[in-house]
């Protein structure tokens, strides 16, 4: 029973181990299973040691966009399994979670498991799924110490100005003490000068292959024979500028008389000779081919006839230019070790200067914790991040290189009590142009021996699709061996297939697996020839299968139901953009609408453009009828040129329009470019005429993705002449300079989309078409840099030979082994393959050998014209080889659709309600506003215009001296509360630190000379006792008590003046007071009560007034403070605060009972506390005025 057990179910989740996925086998779904086993502690003795959450567990993978979908797949795994868990009924088709179910079967044990999840899903956000680069920067951010990182560091994604300033600085302190004659030969070598060193070196950035201390000895020892040899030059050239005329002379009657060898001097090739000669002789620089012809007239290089033997020339110059070559032969510049060296300087160079300026490039974040690994600290930082990340789910493992394998086998190899999981596919390693290297993942593999593991059961292809692609691989492993080419490294092993529901009818027949067309010459196709006929072919195909699914003929069958084809069902696989033109213009041709889902073409290199251009210089300057004329001629415009002549002849049509492109100039400088350009575009109706034709969605598109670059761009420029340059410089370039000019894709709708093998990766189509799969583009030992590897280690050179080309191309149809893989691998139903006896160039056999797919149909090779007959053991059930079929000009004709609209729903108009947070602040008199809306505010309401005129002087040294107004009042309010912070009774017993602070506050505001009343002040509020309605409290006798209570409850559509006419009925119903002005609350009300205490089972509120009244404590009568209370309407706001109060009582008390429980309101008068009422405002409103407030702001009563 535990054999039958998917692998995700059985997989122990601790060590270091390697999951091997071909394509479609589930390796997404088994990665989300692994999570979720993750999180729940599952496996016994296969589980790891402890239950972890989404923070913990680690997974990488190498785009953003697959960081996403990897993270949402993961959270709806978690979420469906945590609602199948929650049910203990529940049964489930996945055949992991069943299982799971089944080792989870008691209710606590499942409600338990339903809980996690749940936490986990909800925690996703906080996960930890990252891209590599994504990984090293946190890691260099959040470890700074032991990584030797800064905390803040600017990413700076190109480093070609760095570099660039790193070449001159290395022309300076390196070349510049170069001998003269070392910069004659770098000049002649095509190095010149820093930009030509930097282009040459470029490909050798970042290998750091030679030491930039000290120049390799084979230059130093260049350096010592260069001077020599500029000597034998110099003679040589002298010698020939004495001789010239002469050895003229002989060569023409050497010529004459025949005695040179025709084939190395021909007639018309000697003029062009004799003009190099003359240039030697002159002083001017020559090249190698130069040398060459030079050679040809030095005395060993001199090739006469027999009749030419007895008349050689004899003159010293040809002597000469023997010596000269020969020192050429010996002294040739060693380029690849200077342009090594270079490369390692300018390397150290840019990461200094980054280094200083805080900034870091994308290729950095991975070096610099590699190297922060390696160093001296780097086991601490290892051990800071195992424990922060004690597993690691490494997706795409196949596409590492050695500096990331190197990063996470510093982290987790041999390490106990951690989890390492590498998940990949070497058969589908396809991106070494990006720096992967299939290399490092077979040592990684080699390194996990005997912790493999493989998914081999296919669930995205029909069952014949999956038995044809095993067959073909297998067919070719058995008859030409190592079919991927890496000495059996990657062997291929078949797959089993679950099979689909659905089947592909075409013309109502049942077809599935891969067709091979086979068109036999008896002379090999060229790139070009192949390249047309495959892409009418391809096209003719899909415009017959689209008008079948229009006539109900092709389609897809499931069970009793039936869907025609649709175009975008359909994909083709192309290398590059030449064939992808290719295919979209053959599908044009047949009215076959498609999208071409890889294009990294730049915006700006397109032809609208240019018309932009023409259509901006218009409307800047419309008083130039060359510029107008210009504009309206334009493709974008697309006037018809009866149209423009009639404006030509017609003087009235031509000012009108000559004033409406004055009133586009208007709204240019009102409103920006982009709202200028929308008007001309519809003014112009661009866009309708634009949608009626297949292209014209990329034009349009194209338009607007410029309009919006030019307003971004505007907002840095001054003007509208200088916006045209910045379009004019860019358009010549012909790129943008960021990811944003990238051309965007026209359409999502339904189209037949056309996209690389690259990017069609992970995905999957129900019918694909690889028209085009016979070509390949061989390496050329004349087009370096070749890359290969000997002993897994890359090389790069810049001067290859046959050998190193032989092993080049080796590597490079290794991975175009690899490439078919994926693209036969991406189909649902179908693949279809256009073969051809393919040559890439001249001659009279073809190169399907070269090719990926002749290498894995043909091995070594296929006559012209014997395709069909090679392909008969390749014959099966699920492989259709057949002639390939016509073209024809069929185009596709889909069925109009007539759609019934619903009626349409109008949503129902509401008007908008202004909602906001206020304070008892916020409420306004008639006369005046009594603080302004601040959640503190009502704590500083008193404090407005409560200064009171007053001949006479206040009693010195007393509370009634301290300053007047807001912030006097606050400190007394700070005061007080942190005296209650800190208890009261233990603030009067122990003092100093806390009269400490109040000296330091009031020293801040430069108030020390109150410190002594203050201290008298603050031990009188404390210890006096304060008058409540039968009984009195002190603040020191307190026992349970909340200072600055924060309250906030909900205010529907509150009237403020029904709430104000109702406090007055309740509090002093006949004393005179301002009245609220009529407004409505609609939001939350909040405040903040400086005391809430308990006393004797009964709640209260206490609230600190520092309102000034007057010049002693007589001023501070009861009536006094009650005038005071109603005159700034405090009565409005501790009613309030009760009704905050008896809120939160009624949710807290289970018996609670206002009469019993709710206190009332004790108002504080600070500067009054020796007056004859203790400075004391008590009052306790009916319960009724509390429960009529209740029921008016939305509660219940």
């Amino acid at each position: 029973m535990t054999n039958t057990r998917p692998l995700p179910i059985t997989f122990p989740l601790h060590g270091t181990r390697l999951i091997e996925a071909s394509a479609g086998t589930g390796k997404t779904f088994t990665l989300a299973a692994l999570y979720l086993r993750l999180v729940l502690g599952h496996g016994e003795e296969n589980a790891f040691s402890r239950p972890l959450l989404p923070p913990e567990v680690l997974v990488v993978t190498f785009t953003e966009a697959a960081t996403e979908e990897l993270r949402e797949r993961i959270r709806d795994r978690l979420a469906d399994a945590a609602r199948i868990f929650a049910d203990a009924n529940a049964d489930a088709d996945d055949p992991v979670l069943a299982e799971l179910l089944n080792d989870y079967r008691e209710p606590e044990d499942r409600a338990r498991c339903a809980q996690r999840l749940d936490a986990a899903a909800q925690w996703m956000d906080e996960a930890a799924i990252y891209t590599i680069h994504g990984f090293c920067n946190r890691m260099l951010k959040q470890h700074a110490f032991d990584s030797g990182s800064l905390f803040s560091l600017e990413l700076q994604e190109d480093a070609s100005d760095e570099q660039q300033m790193a070449a001159r600085d290395y022309w300076r302190s390196i070349i510049a003490d170069f001998p003269v004659s070392a910069a004659n030969a770098l000049q002649s070598e095509n190095l010149g000068n820093p930009d030509a060193l930097l282009d040459a070196c470029r490909p050798l950035l970042g290998l750091k292959e030679a030491d930039p201390e000290a120049l390799p000895q084979s230059v130093k020892h260049w350096l010592t024979q260069t001077g020599p040899q500029a000597d034998k030059d110099q003679q040589a050239r002298q010698q020939l500028a004495a001789e010239l005329p002469d050895f003229v002379e002989w060569v023409r009657a050497a010529r004459d008389n025949k005695w040179l060898n025709g084939n190395s001097y021909r007639t018309t090739s000697l003029p062009g000779m004799l003009q190099t000669l003359q240039r030697y002789a002159n002083g001017e620089r020559l090249n190698d081919k130069a040398y060459d012809t030079l050679a040809k007239f030095s005395h060993e290089g001199m090739k006469l006839t027999k009749a030419g033997q007895d008349h050689r020339p004899d003159f010293a110059f040809c002597q000469q230019l023997d010596a000269v070559m020969e020192g050429r032969a010996t002294t040739s510049l060693p380029r690849t070790d200077l342009l090594a060296h270079a490369a390692a300087w300018i390397d150290r160079r840019v990461d200094q200067v980054r280094r200083q300026t805080a900034t870091m490039g994308f290729d950095d974040m991975l070096s610099r914790l590699h190297d922060a690994l390696k160093g001296d600290n780097g086991e601490r930082l290892a051990h800071v991040i195992r424990d922060q990340f004690p597993v690691a789910l490494i997706d795409e493992f196949q596409d590492t290189d050695p500096t990331q394998y190197g990063i996470f086998s510093a982290l987790y190899e041999g390490q106990e009590g951690t989890g390492w999981f590498m998940i990949g596919d070497p058969k589908q390693a396809i991106y070494a142009f990006r720096g992967a290297d299939v290399f490092t993942y077979l040592k990684a593999r080699r390194a996990t021996e005997g912790n493999h593991y493989t998914l081999d059961k296919n669930f995205r292809s029909a069952d014949a699709m999956v038995k044809a692609v095993n067959h073909l691989f297998t067919y070719s492993q058995n008859t030409f061996g190592d079919v991927f080419m890496m000495d059996n490294a990657i062997p291929f092993e078949a797959v089993t297939a679950n099979g689909r529901k659905d089947v592909l009818l075409v013309d109502k027949k049942e077809t599935s697996g891969i067709t091979l067309w086979v068109d036999e010459q008896e002379k090999p196709v060229s790139a070009g020839q192949y390249r047309d006929q495959q892409a009418a072919r391809c096209a003719s195909e899909i415009a017959h299968l689209l008008n079948g699914a229009a006539n109900g003929v092709t389609g897809f069958q499931k069970a009793d139901s039936f869907r025609p084809l649709h175009p975008n069902d359909i994909a083709i696989l192309v290398r590059d953009r030449t064939e992808a033109k290719a295919i979209r213009d053959a599908l044009m041709e047949r009215q076959v609408r498609s999208v071409y889902l890889s294009d990294q073409d730049s915006v700006f290199a397109q032809p609208e453009a240019h018309d932009l251009l023409l259509i901006l210089h218009a409307c800047a300057t419309p008083e130039s009828d060359t510029r107008v004329r210009s504009a309206l001629a334009c493709a974008v415009l697309d006037l018809a040129y009866a149209e423009l002549d009639a404006l030509n002849q017609d003087e009235v049509r031509w000012e009108e329009t000559v004033e409406q492109f004055h009133g586009y100039r208007q709204q240019w400088q009102s409103q920006g470019v982009l709202p200028m350009l929308r008007s001309l575009l519809m003014d112009f109706h661009v866009p309708a005429r634009l949608s009626q034709s297949l292209d014209g969605e990329r034009a349009l598109t194209n338009l607007l993705h410029l309009a919006e670059l030019l307003q971004q761009a505007a907002t840095q420029l001054d003007g509208e002449q200088s916006l045209i340059r910045y379009l004019e410089d860019t358009v010549e370039e012909g790129r943008g300079s960021s990811k944003e000019s990238i051309l965007r894709l026209e359409s999502d709708d339904d189209r037949v989309k056309v996209i690389t093998i690259h990017k069609s990766k992970g995905l999957e189509y129900p019918l694909v078409y690889l028209p085009f799969i016979c070509s390949f583009r061989p390496a050329d030992k004349n087009k370096p840099p070749l890359r290969y590897h000997e002993n897994d280690h890359l090389n790069v050179s810049l001067e290859p030979d046959d050998n190193v080309e032989n092993k080049a191309d080796h590597e490079r149809l290794a991975e175009d082994m690899r490439l078919l893989y994926v693209a036969l691998t991406r189909a649902c139903h179908t693949c279809t393959l256009g073969l051809a006896p393919y040559i890439k160039g001249r001659g009279k056999q073809n190169q399907l050998e070269k090719s990926a797919i002749g290498r894995l149909l043909f091995g070594t090779g296929v006559p012209n014209d014997g395709l069909r007959a090679a392909l008969t053991p390749v014959a099966h059930d699920a492989i259709n080889i057949i002639e390939a079929p016509d073209s024809n000009a069929e185009c596709y004709q889909p069925k109009a659709e007539s759609r019934t609209l619903r009626t349409p729903l109008i949503p129902v108009a509401r008007q908008r309600q202004p909602w906001w947070i206020a304070s008892y602040s916020a409420l306004k008199q008639v006369q005046e506003t009594l603080a302004p809306a601040d959640p503190r505010g009502d704590q500083l309401a008193e404090q407005q215009d409560d200064t009171v005129i007053d001949d006479a002087e206040p009693l010195p040294d007393t509370i009634h001296a301290f300053p007047r107004g807001a912030a006097p009042g606050t400190l007394l309010h700070d005061v007080l509360e942190q005296a209650a912070n800190q208890r009261f009774t233990q603030t009067l017993a122990d003092p100093a630190e806390f009269e400490t602070s109040v000296e330091e506050k009031l020293q801040a505001r430069g108030w020390q000379d109150y410190m002594d009343v203050i201290r008298h002040w603050w031990k009188q509020a404390v210890t006096t006792a304060l008058p409540l309605k039968n009984d009195q409290i002190a603040l020191n006798t307190l026992h349970t008590y909340v200072p600055e209570l924060e309250f906030v409850f909900p205010a529907h559509q509150v009237k403020v003046a029904e709430m104000d006419t109702l406090i007055r009925q309740h509090i002093h119903p006949t004393h005179p007071r301002p009245r609220l002005e009529a407004d409505i609350l609609n939001g939350m009300l909040k405040g903040f009560i400086d005391l809430v205490f308990e006393h004797d089972g009964k709640y209260y509120v206490l609230d600190y007034k520092s309102n000034w009244l007057g010049v002693d404590d007589s001023a501070y009568t009861l009536d006094a403070m009650t005038d005071a209370v109603l005159e700034k309407r405090y009565e409005v706001q501790y009613v309030l605060y009760l009704l905050a109060l008896h809120r939160l009582l009624k949710s807290r008390l289970p018996d609670y009972d206002p009469d019993q429980h709710l206190g009332g309101a004790v108002y504080v008068f600070l500067r009054g506390l020796q007056g004859p009422a203790a400075g004391t405002v008590f009052d306790r409103p009916e319960t009724g005025l509390i429960e009529a407030l209740d029921t008016m702001f939305g509660g219940s009563s």
